[in-house]
């Protein structure tokens, strides 16, 4: 077996396992972008301060921070999402003045209602979600309502759902600008490869340039 021969079946391995290694790298960015299902919200709910979000079904307590963000003024998680049966702890932090936990009015089926607003840290207010809270409500605290302080309570599996992340249906695989752009130069990457294997394979081990 000459050297020749033993160099283009070196460089064709290599470049096989480049190709392979691209190729895995554009598969993984793929599934990275896999999406979450999430309850429709009601605009007031999704124009909320804070906007964090948790998913707690499964779960038999949940707390919920009264005051929270920098400015205190969002509850946290702003979107919940529960089974029935879940005890829900609404927890004051003392930040941005008094505050109350009620639902809006006609926003939905669980009747929250803590009381006065008040600002003391550690107040807590305690609600045991039932069959009759299932679907979504729209909750606010009452003084600071103007100033985007409300949240979101999903209760049960039979609420309206969409896929977070990108449009396109709920099979829609979002793939961020960055991930698209690595894809495409994944591609170029692989066929300057495999062309340069083809010209090794058919010229040897040394390409030469007429005068």
């Amino acid at each position: 077996m000459s050297s020749d021969d033993v160099s283009r079946r070196a460089f064709i391995r290599t470049a096989g396992g480049a190709t392979a290694a691209a190729g895995a790298a554009t598969a993984t960015t793929g599934t990275a972008a896999a999406q979450e299902e999430q309850p429709v919200w009601p605009s007031g709910v999704t124009s909320g301060n804070l906007g964090s979000y948790q998913d707690a079904r499964g779960e038999s307590e949940v707390t919920v921070q009264v005051g929270a963000g920098d400015s205190g003024l969002a509850f946290d998680p702003t979107q919940l999402w529960v089974d029935t049966g879940t005890t829900i702890t609404w927890e004051w932090t003392g930040n941005g003045g008094a505050h109350n936990v009620r639902t809006v009015e006609g926003g939905g089926p669980a009747s929250l209602d803590s009381g006065q607003a008040v600002g003391e840290e550690g107040a807590t207010y305690e609600y045991e979600v039932t069959e009759e809270d299932a679907g979504i409500t729209h909750y606010h605290c009452v003084p600071h309502t103007a100033v985007g302080m409300h949240g979101g309570l999903a209760v049960g599996g039979d609420v309206e759902t969409e896929s977070t992340g990108g449009g396109g249906g709920s099979n829609a695989v979002f793939v961020p600008q960055g991930a698209r752009a690595l894809g495409v130069a994944t591609f170029i990457a692989m066929v300057s490869t495999l062309g340069l294997a083809f010209v090794f394979m058919k010229y040897g081990g040394t390409i030469t340039q007429e005068e």
